[in-house]
């Protein structure tokens, strides 16, 4: 999440509103946010990216894998792609927070097919992962370009392998990266209608077998990897000034209450809320 750069910033969150998001303007492909909530954030609610973060500020509590956990300044927290979680204060005065949103495909671009690292409990005080993730949850007034960011995903994914105690050996020979890459970049590019037939088609995969590989390599399933990103161009859009109900339409949904529907399950908190989240962020910071 993206950093405030300022620490009177917490004070006048904490006393003045109950919460603000502001964003990174990267020109890469990684969503970067800083955030304070002076209680509850997010309702349950799952994504099929890494959540990676850190705690500046407060206690920051989230129920995850079926226990609540708390991470304090010092530890990283690590949410796998697809694990349900939500977000509140643990303690009085809110908690102050960046995080970044790291794509599965992303670090499999470094690791190449070895299975994604798993980080148990969400949190982790390994010193080598906090080093790797300073360059990425630095403040988000400090731009990150494309060359340092590839540069840092190749630290960040070798220190997630560390951090998760799995070993740096080849996957199985029966998982087809290559196929399974080419169907990953298909759904990239939001095609409108898709079936695991065409995908079939398209890779050259039986469907059962790649829906299988798709999961294993990028931690969701393909149809959830398109609707994911979907709400990515929705997000996009809501920015720029589109009415929400342009916006359902341009992202390929079947209109505003679908698309409403699955944002708000898949980032724990309405499409309404989040920009004026955003947009008190961008008033109070004028």
């Amino acid at each position: 999440m993206k950093d405030v750069g300022h620490g009177s910033l917490l004070t006048q969150g904490s006393t003045r509103k109950n919460g603000w998001i502001n964003h990174a303007n990267d020109p890469v492909g990684m969503e970067r946010i800083e955030a304070f909530f002076a209680a509850r954030a997010y309702e349950m609610h799952r994504h099929d990216t890494y959540a990676i973060g850190r705690t500046l500020s407060g206690v920051q509590s989230f129920n995850y894998r079926g226990a609540l956990r708390n991470n304090q300044p010092g530890g990283t927290m690590v949410l796998h792609p697809d694990e349900k979680h939500d977000g509140q204060a643990g303690a009085e005065g809110g908690f102050h927070y960046r995080i970044a949103y790291i794509e599965p495909a992303a670090i499999q671009a470094v690791l190449r097919g070895r299975a994604l690292p798993y980080v148990n409990g969400g949190i982790s005080d390994d010193p080598r992962l906090f080093a790797a993730t300073g360059r990425i949850l630095r403040s988000v007034e400090d731009r990150i370009d494309t060359f340092e960011y590839q540069d840092a995903l190749f630290e960040l994914a070798h220190a997630l392998e560390a951090a998760s105690g799995s070993a740096p050996v080849k996957a199985k020979k029966l998982i087809d990266y290559s196929s399974v890459e080419m169907a990953r970049q298909y759904l990239q590019e939001l095609p409108h209608t898709v079936t695991l037939d065409d995908l079939e088609k398209l890779c050259g995969r039986d469907r059962w077998s790649l829906s299988r590989d798709f999961r294993t390599l990028f931690g969701t399933s393909p149809y959830r990897y398109l609707t994911m990103r979907r709400l990515d161009a929705v997000k996009t859009a809501l920015r720029s000034g589109q009415s929400l109900a342009e916006t359902a339409f341009s992202a390929g949904f079947a209109d505003q209450s679908h698309m409403t529907r699955q944002f708000t399950k898949a980032f724990g908190i309405s499409p309404a809320r989040w920009l004026g989240l955003l947009n008190h962020r961008q008033v109070t910071s004028g």
